[in-house]
C-alpha cells in the first residue's frame, strides 16, 4: 500500500467513528427522561425552647459593697502620764470584750490629788460644823436679850445669825467635795476600759511611753453587728422595704450576704435597716445599707473591708413566670411556639430582668413554650422545629 491510499484509509476510519459517536449521542439523548420543574422549598428553622412555668416569684435585688463596723472609735486618754500596762489584746487584729482594761496610766499623781482633796474635804466639814454651833449660840443669845419682846423682835438678823458664814462653810465644803469627785474621776480614767466588744485595727502606743489627754493610741471597732453599703437604682428601690425610707415599718427586707473566703463560699443573714443621708450627686444611685448581727460569730467571720455580694428579697409576685433573658427581645417581646410548630411574636409585661434571667408578670401562660434560640429572620406564623422534637425522633 502506498503512501496516499494509507493517507485515505486513515481518513476513512475517522469519519467512521464520529459518525458512530453521533449516532450514539443522539440515542442516549433521545433515551433521557424529561426533567420535572419544581418549586423549591424554604427550609425549616431548627429551635430550642423553655417550657413556661407560672406561680408566685419573688423579686431578689442584688448588690455588691464592701463591710463596714457598726461603730468604730479612736482610744483617747482623759488624762495624762506614763503608760504602765496594755492589754494584750490591743494588737492590730486583737478581740476584746466590754468592760476589758485596754490600757493603764500610772496612777501616783492622782492618787496623791485624791488624798489632798479628801483632806480639804474634812477641813470644809469642820469648818461647817464650827459655823453651825456659832450660829446656834448668836441666836440663844439674841432670844435671851429680846425675850419680852414681839415675835419679830426675838428673831435675830442675818449677820447676828451668822447666816452668811454659815452659807460661806457649806459653799467650802461643796467645792472640796467637787474637786475630791474630780480627782477621783481622773483616778479612775487612767484605767482605759473597752467600751464594746470589738476588734484592734490599729495601735500605735507602748509600755513606758507618756501619753497626753486627747492623743490617739488605737483604733477599735465593734463586732456586734457589719453594715454593708449598696449602690442601688431608684428603680430597685421599689422592690423591698426601706424603713423610713419606702415604708414605715420598723422592720426592712431580708437579706442574705455572700463572700467566698477561706476556700469556700460563706452566707450571712442581714436586714435593710435604713437609706444613707442623701443620693449619691456624681452617680445618682441610693445608698441602702444593710445590716448584719454577730459577723464574727461564725468562723471564718464576715470581716471588716470584705467585698461581699447581697441580695434583698423583694416583693413577691402572685402569678409570674421566669424566662432566660436571652429569650427577651426589643420591645418586651417574646417568641412562642404554638401547637402547630408555629412562631409567634408575643408583647409580655417584664416587671424585672435580674441578671440572666426576667421575670415577666403578664402575658404568659403555664405551659406555652417559648424560643431561646437566636433567628436572623422571622415572621409571625412562620413554621418551627423544635429540638425536642428532633431528640424524639432520634429515640
Amino acid at each position: 500500500m502506498n503512501k496516499g491510499r494509507r493517507k485515505l484509509f486513515h481518513v476513512a476510519i475517522v469519519v467512521v467513528v464520529i459518525a458512530v459517536g453521533a449516532i450514539g449521542m443522539r440515542a442516549l439523548t433521545a433515551s433521557k427522561p424529561q426533567i420535572k420543574k419544581r418549586e423549591a422549598q424554604a427550609p425549616v428553622p431548627m429551635v430550642r425552647t423553655t417550657e413556661i412555668q407560672t406561680g408566685p416569684q419573688t423579686v431578689h435585688i442584688r448588690g455588691e459593697g464592701t463591710v463596714r463596723p457598726l461603730r468604730e472609735i479612736s482610744l483617747v486618754p482623759q488624762v495624762g502620764g506614763k503608760v504602765l500596762y496594755i492589754s494584750p489584746a490591743l494588737v492590730n487584729g486583737g478581740q476584746f470584750s466590754k468592760g476589758d482594761v485596754l490600757v493603764r496610766i500610772d496612777p501616783v499623781d492622782y492618787e496623791l490629788a485624791v488624798t489632798w482633796a479628801g483632806a480639804n474635804v474634812k477641813d470644809a466639814e469642820s469648818l461647817l460644823e464650827l459655823a453651825k454651833e456659832e450660829a446656834e449660840a448668836a441666836q440663844e443669845e439674841w432670844s435671851l436679850l429680846h425675850a419680852d419682846g414681839s415675835e419679830a423682835d426675838r428673831k435675830p438678823p442675818p449677820l447676828v445669825a451668822k447666816e452668811p458664814q454659815l452659807a460661806a462653810a457649806q459653799a467650802k465644803l461643796e467645792a472640796g467635795q467637787a474637786d475630791l469627785d474630780k480627782a477621783l474621776l481622773s483616778l479612775e480614767r487612767t484605767e482605759l476600759k473597752a467600751p464594746f466588744d470589738g476588734r484592734v485595727s490599729q495601735e500605735n502606743i507602748d509600755i513606758g511611753q507618756y501619753v497626753s489627754p486627747g492623743q490617739t493610741m488605737a483604733t477599735l471597732y465593734s463586732t456586734e453587728a457589719a453594715e454593708i453599703i449598696l449602690p442601688l437604682e431608684d428603680e430597685s428601690v421599689f422592690w423591698f422595704s426601706i424603713p423610713g425610707f419606702t415604708t414605715g415599718k420598723s422592720r426592712g427586707s431580708r437579706a442574705t450576704v455572700r463572700a467566698r473566703l477561706a476556700g469556700q463560699e460563706r452566707t450571712w443573714s442581714g436586714e435593710v435597716v435604713r437609706t444613707e443621708g442623701k443620693l449619691d450627686e456624681r452617680t445618682r444611685m441610693i445608698n441602702v445599707v444593710v445590716r448584719v448581727e454577730k459577723p464574727y460569730s461564725k468562723r471564718p467571720p464576715l470581716a471588716v473591708g470584705l467585698f461581699v455580694t447581697t441580695d434583698i428579697e423583694g416583693r413577691t409576685l402572685p402569678n409570674a413566670a421566669v424566662i432566660p433573658r436571652s429569650a427577651l427581645h426589643e420591645d418586651d417581646i417574646v417568641w412562642v411556639v404554638d401547637n402547630d410548630n408555629r412562631l409567634h411574636l408575643r408583647e409580655v409585661d417584664v416587671a424585672r430582668v435580674q441578671g440572666d434571667e426576667a421575670i415577666v408578670e403578664d402575658g404568659l401562660e403555664n405551659g406555652e413554650r417559648v424560643v431561646i434560640t437566636p433567628l436572623k429572620a422571622i415572621t409571625d406564623g412562620m413554621a418551627v422545629r423544635t429540638a425536642a422534637e428532633r431528640e424524639e425522633a432520634r429515640l
